[in-house]
């Protein structure tokens, strides 16, 4: 049984009609196996005969065409059965029940699934005829289609079926001379060429690109026709000389080989013409021949054979066993002329390059798939490795003999294969555009993939047609449509794994930027809320927001509001702004001599702060950022209130000081109290807690800080959609000690992050 492209089976022809020559049915088939197709005929031929497809195809001819191609690629008589079965289902009220009965469940399940993917087959080549003209949206959607059909159905027999069906309707077009749909012949070439040639069946793929090609460049079909002085049949019959002359030269030679040959097609001769920019005359691999031989000095001796046979062309000669091409790949790879001066490009190489070639990291799909750029080779690096990683789910070896096994011993249909890509679904918008999802994923994950906005409103789906929950696994092949409202936002319920609304990550993640925008949105309100206060207090309630968060050296009234939301920048500077200047006070005078004193013994005795070169001057902590030894910090000199000290990371005390830079003043913690003379002084400080509510939250957290003997002076809690915010002042004498009790913290049952404000 034959499945290559080099098996010198037959093809299209420029002028002759399609011969298969190779591969077909195997001498001594059982009768029980020949009487299956013999009855699957008979079934259907009642209900086929005289009608006619949308294609104008007779039905029973096209079933007819459709069983003799797969007994060429040597399909098993189950499936070529199921040929006939399968047509035979449009025309019965229940398929499954009736062709069940008939011939077995195995059968009426092949049937179904068949059926099933005609349908999608076709929604999707509506979707390749309304894709966005840009080339790459374009190309993601053929590779979804193409992608999709493999994986709608863990059987792939019906692939099998489908393309054999194609091929049919293509030779229909090209033997009865009907203009072939564009979106048809496009949809040939684009996914059902490329999909038999990732499974490996060659011999389809090519016919489908030369008919494809004839339908879609007419001109350039009959121009490189016309190049061609040879007709198919004789290059052929050259093709077939050359490979006896090798293969007999190799055995006298005492070399165990295997020869293969064929002709190249005229896609092939037209893509490597336009890839390479070269005239007709330079494509030296028309006619070809391989040569798998045991090992590597095999190879090498099988290349001095054929040189010793026909002139080589030196410049044409690459050693890539030697120096094998980035990808892996490795052969040689050499032209010669024969007596007629021809040339025949001769491949040779091992059974391990062969497999490797074939379906390894060189897969010969990985290049020949990259378009008419293609054959300049490809990069190992690069989107290489994901398509071989792609390609090593795709191509089935030894894929007819597979089919065989599937089927059931008595001649039934069997059972299904292992699944391709099982790690996606493919689904259909309501206009049949084909999106791509993880498996397991819900309709929830589908409409956050349509639009960001749409998932967020989602709160109702139908998939084909029937209302499903939103957290229902979709399949491969379903059309889904989203229900929404005008305005809404997401579920906290649709985070929660357990019950399943989200499958994919990318959409968990917009989820969650939802919910932290919210918890964003009331925090600026709770600073819109306070500062809006302070005006009205302060009589300036015309003010312009926006004006007074640029006079602070904000960007925006919303970024000032969210800094104040968050507790962490005073009111004090917006007072300070808002209240104009008044004369200056004597205290203020006296601060400005004290300044340039030099450091005061008073100063450094009283523990505290020390204020460097100042002598019994006031001192106070700020509250806005209330810092504590040994954190880093610096004093700023108020209007008539001393000296407020700030820790040095505070953002309001970078707002003023930017303002004022001369009021700034350097301090530093004093030296604490001798030991045995009292208690050091104690600092209060904010602790931020961002926890899961429940019940007991609270007393479980103060419950930590007094088993660590720091207390509690002040608590300010916020509960918001199942989130608690939590804010406690506690006194610490030394804030090195705050990270080792905020570790412990973090370790009660629900909090996410506890941080010092």
């Amino acid at each position: 049984m034959k499945t290559g492209g080099w098996s010198g089976t037959g093809g299209v022809d420029e002028t002759a009609p399609i011969v298969w020559v190779a591969g077909g049915v195997e001498a001594g088939e059982p009768a029980a196996e020949q009487g299956v197709i013999a009855k699957a005929r008979a079934f259907a031929q009642p209900m086929l005969e005289g009608e006619r497809f949308d294609t104008g195809e007779d039905a029973l001819a096209h079933a007819d065409g459709v069983a003799a191609i797969l007994a060429a690629i040597g399909a098993a008589p189950s499936l070529r059965a199921a040929a006939y079965l399968v047509y035979a289902g449009d025309y019965l009220t229940r398929p499954e029940d009736v062709i069940g009965k008939a011939f077995g469940a195995g059968y009426a399940g092949l049937v179904e699934h068949t059926r099933k993917l005609v349908q999608i087959q076709r929604s999707a080549r509506g979707a390749l005829a309304d894709s966005p003209v840009d080339a790459a949206q374009q190309a993601e959607q053929i590779e979804r289609v193409r992608k999709m059909l493999l994986a709608f159905s863990r059987d792939l027999r019906v692939v099998l079926l489908r393309l054999a069906s194609r091929l049919q309707t293509l030779r229909f077009y090209a033997a009865t001379k009907t203009p072939c749909p564009r979106v048809l012949a496009q949809e040939s070439m684009q996914v059902f060429a490329p999909l038999a040639n990732r499974l490996g069946i060659w011999a389809i793929k090519w016919e489908i690109e030369d008919l494809a090609f004839r339908f879609l460049e007419p001109e350039q079909y009959k121009r490189i026709a016309g190049l061609l002085d040879e007709k198919r049949i004789e290059r052929e019959r050259v093709v077939e000389t050359a490979r006896q002359r090798l293969a007999e030269a190799l055995r006298q030679a005492g070399l165990r080989a295997e020869v293969q040959g064929r002709p190249k097609h005229l896609y092939s001769i037209w893509k490597k013409m336009r890839g390479k920019q070269l005239d007709f005359q330079r494509v030296l691999d028309v006619r070809a021949l391989r040569v798998i031989v045991d090992s590597v000095p095999d190879c090498y001796a099988a290349l001095s054979r054929a040189h010793e046979l026909w002139r080589a062309l030196p410049e044409e000669f690459d050693d890539y066993i030697a120096k094998p091409k980035p990808n892996g790949y490795q052969s040689l790879h050499t032209v010669v002329l024969d007596e007629h001066e021809r040339p025949i490009e001769i491949q040779i190489r091992t059974r391990a390059m062969h497999e490797h070639a074939e379906s390894g990291v060189a897969a010969h799909w990985a290049y020949k798939e990259a378009g008419a750029k293609g054959y300049a080779g490809v990069s190992a690096a690069g989107d290489f490795d994901a398509r071989v990683a792609e390609a090593r789910k795709a191509v089935l070896r030894q894929l007819l003999a597979w089919e065989r096994e599937l089927a059931e011993p008595e001649g039934g249909a069997g059972g299904l294969g292992q699944g391709l890509f099982d790690d996606r679904i493919y689904v259909f918008t309501p206009q049949a555009a084909v999106i791509e999802l993880p498996a397991g994923a819900t309709p929830i994950d589908f409409a956050y993939v349509l639009h960001t906005d749409l998932g967020h409103r989602c709160r109702g789906a139908r998939v084909d047609g029937a209302m499903v929950p939103l957290n229902t696994p979709l399949k491969s092949g379903q059309t889904v449509e989203i229900t929404s409202i005008k305005e809404g936002g997401p579920s906290l319920d649709w985070l929660n794994a357990e019950l399943g609304y989200l499958k994919s990550p990318r959409s968990k993640a917009k989820v969650r930027a939802w919910f932290n925008a919210l918890a964003q949105q009331q925090t600026i309100a709770r600073g819109r809320e306070a500062v809006e206060k302070l005006l009205q207090r302060e009589g300036k309630t015309a003010i312009k927001l926006d004006e007074l968060a640029a006079q602070l050296g904000f960007r925006s009234a919303d970024a000032l509001f969210e800094v104040v939301g968050k507790d962490e920048y005073s009111l004090k500077p917006i007072e300070q702004l808002l209240r104009p200047a008044g004369p200056a006070l004597d205290a203020d005078e006296l601060l400005v001599q004290k300044l340039q004193r030099g450091p005061s013994e008073a100063a450094r005795g009283k523990g505290g702060v020390l204020v460097v070169g100042v002598d019994s001057l006031l001192t106070s902590l700020a509250r806005c950022c209330k810092p504590a030894p040994p954190d880093a910090i610096a004093g700023y000199v108020t209007r008539g209130k001393g000296v407020a000290v700030h820790r040095a990371s505070c953002s309001s005390f970078r707002q003023i000081a930017g303002r004022h830079p001369e009021r700034v003043i350097t301090v530093e913690w004093g030296t604490p109290r001798a030991a045995g003379k009292g208690e050091g002084a104690l600092y209060p400080v904010d602790v931020a807690v961002e926890a899961s509510d429940r019940h007991g939250l609270l007393r479980d957290i103060s419950e930590v800080f007094a088993k660590e003997k720091m207390n509690v002076v002040g608590v300010h809690t916020q509960s918001v959609r199942g989130t608690a915010w939590m804010t406690f002042t506690v006194e610490i004498a030394d804030s090195a000690r705050l990270a080792s009790v905020l570790a412990i913290v973090k370790q009660v049952s629900g909090v996410r992050n506890a941080r010092r404000r």
